[in-house]
């Protein structure tokens, strides 16, 4: 397929912003069109970033036979229905993270998209960045010996917005789903899944959670430590203690960020090219898959989206967290 990959968005907040100014550094990809809820919002984006076309709603952009793949970038609480109706329609999805409010939604996602042989990724961005590749493959390899102790953190203050979408449990908010996700990651993603987890929590009068502090047991006295908060702003970074070296990727820790290795005494600062915003390498990545016709991303599979869903759904339990309807 020569002609470039037709993209479209559904919702667009800040981070559609990041990701379609990364769609326009990527070889092949155009941004056909976009669709938002607030007619200025759409024209003022399109503009911006040079889209084809302004839906006047998202069913308009989802039914355009024009568009090959949609980017989801609407509230947590709207991504499975939103993810299904693109499916529908045979369009190729890649769906911000949380891909879903818990493993049931993944679950239905992730079974209609196999059932109806159609793309579906959830836009974990951080696995197809190079510093965590090139740390997945120092653990693949076994020169550092094996991992013994992991710590990862995520934490900012916001300015309290009560009618904002990270307050407001109702759209997913909270900082356990919105960045939590990004230590517990890490964490399956280096070590797997725990063999026990214990955590606490703090909320808003809302319900949604302000801050999570979790606790991984993997046995053998591995551990992984791991928190998210609203509350204050952390370092944002994970360290890696394998049994011979230490490895710290650095602020943010999720996003293109350096990395500092200390073994045997020595100590080594590793940088790595990143294109954009970060988004690129996730978009490329894609773009292949789509073109291969491919349904399931290798890197990013169907399967971690469900461990990683499950995972989180364990805490939830744990810390008394629910988004289920009344």
């Amino acid at each position: 397929m020569d002609r470039p990959v037709r993209w479209g968005i559904i919702g667009l907040g800040k981070i559609a912003h990041k990701f379609a100014h990364d769609l326009l550094l990527v070889k092949n990809s155009k941004l056909q069109g976009v669709a938002s809820r607030s007619q200025s919002k759409a024209e003022i984006f399109a503009k911006q970033y040079n889209a084809q076309s302004i839906y006047g709603s998202y069913k308009d952009l989802i039914t355009d036979p024009n568009i090959d793949a949609v980017y989801i970038a609407t509230p947590h609480s709207y991504h499975k229905q939103n993810s299904l109706d693109c499916l529908a329609h045979g369009k190729a999805v890649l769906c911000e993270k949380p891909m879903g409010i818990d493993q049931i939604e993944v679950k239905e996602m992730a079974d209609f998209a196999k059932e109806h042989n159609i793309l579906l990724m959830e836009a974990m961005w951080s696995v197809f960045h190079p510093h965590f590749s090139f740390v997945k493959q120092k653990c693949e390899e076994g020169d550092f010996g094996k991992i013994r102790f992991l710590s990862a953190d995520f934490g900012f203050l916001p300015e309290f917005d009560p009618n904002g979408r990270l307050y407001k449990k109702e759209l997913g908010g909270g900082s356990l789903l919105d960045i939590g996700i990004y230590p517990i990651f890490i964490a399956l993603y280096l070590l797997g899944e725990p063999k026990d987890i214990s955590a606490s929590a703090t909320f808003y009068d809302s319900g949604a959670d302000s801050s999570c502090t979790m606790k991984f047991d993997y046995g053998d006295g591995v551990i992984a430590n791991l928190k998210s908060t609203l509350l204050e702003d952390t370092p944002t970074t994970c360290t890696i203690e394998f049994e011979r070296a230490t490895v710290i990727m650095h602020r943010r820790f999720h996003m293109p960020t350096s990395i500092t290795i200390t073994s045997r005494g020595l100590k080594e600062a590793k940088e790595f090219e990143s294109i954009g915003y970060g988004y690129a390498h996730e978009i490329i990545h894609f773009n292949k898959l789509f073109r291969e016709g491919l349904k399931e991303s290798p890197v990013m599979p169907l399967s971690m989206s469900l461990t990683l869903s499950k995972t989180m759904d364990k805490v939830k339990n744990i810390i008394g967290l629910s988004y289920a309807k009344k």
